[in-house]
């Protein structure tokens, strides 16, 4: 029961009626905030949902926050069939017929990509593509590659914090590229998913209202708090 008592003080549910000897009572209106909580979190995490259910509770923006983590879902969507356009592009180009020694100077790869050389200063200062120094920047065929891949996927639209956890999945080859893709789809499948679910309990809470102290017959008792 602490975590039921945790979501109060967080306020997750409406505060709660007590008893003349102090004890919790939870009715209705709790259940609804918990299970529209529970579905939240999934979909959004647990902050993002707290900070919903307490806009609910207050009758403030809450409308307002879930178009914005609707549109969070939208943009990882559009971002994600860029990539698998992207991904396509990737394993059109014919980097098994590149020779070891085709290695490339940075003004070299800057130029084949159609980048500035700053910005592959940049991938290598993220660890995206680092490349041989010997002493200068020298990109290695398999360097070039990964080059490729970032500047594909930065077109598609991803940004360089999820790049720099795909990146050692996308130079095991295309089925990694493949498996990280379809990963991310399930993922995002799962939280709209749980949004899904969460709206129905959501539209409960803010039907009912904030409604403390109401008891009904399915209304239980929880420990006295101290």
């Amino acid at each position: 029961m602490q975590q039921v008592r945790n979501l109060e003080r967080d306020g997750v549910l409406p505060p709660a009626d007590r008893t003349p000897t102090g004890y919790r009572v939870y009715a209705e209106p709790h259940l609804h905030a918990a299970l529209a909580y529970r579905a939240l979190a999934a979909g959004t995490g647990p902050v993002e949902a707290k900070r919903i259910m307490r806009a609910a509770h207050a009758r403030s923006n809450v409308l307002a926050l879930l178009d914005a983590v609707h549109a969070r879902l939208h943009t990882e969507r559009r971002e994600l069939e860029l990539a698998r356009q992207a991904a396509e592009a990737i394993a059109a180009e014919p980097i098994a017929a590149v020779r070891p020694a085709d290695s490339m100077t940075i003004s070299e790869l800057a130029a084949a990509l159609g980048v500035r050389p700053s910005t592959l200063r940049h991938w290598d200062a993220e660890g995206l593509v680092v490349p041989d120094r010997d002493p200068h920047r020298r990109y290695s065929p398999d360097q070039v590659r990964d080059a490729r891949i970032v500047h594909q996927l930065r077109l598609a639209g991803y940004r360089i914090a999820p790049l720099r956890a795909l990146m050692p999945r996308l130079r095991g080859g295309r089925e990694d590229l493949e498996s990280a893709l379809a990963s991310r789809d399930a993922s995002i499948e799962a939280r709209s998913r749980a949004l899904l679910d969460a709206a129905a309990a959501l539209s409960a809470v803010l039907e009912r209202g904030q409604i403390a102290g109401q008891v009904w017959a399915g209304s239980f008792v929880t420990e006295r708090s101290r």
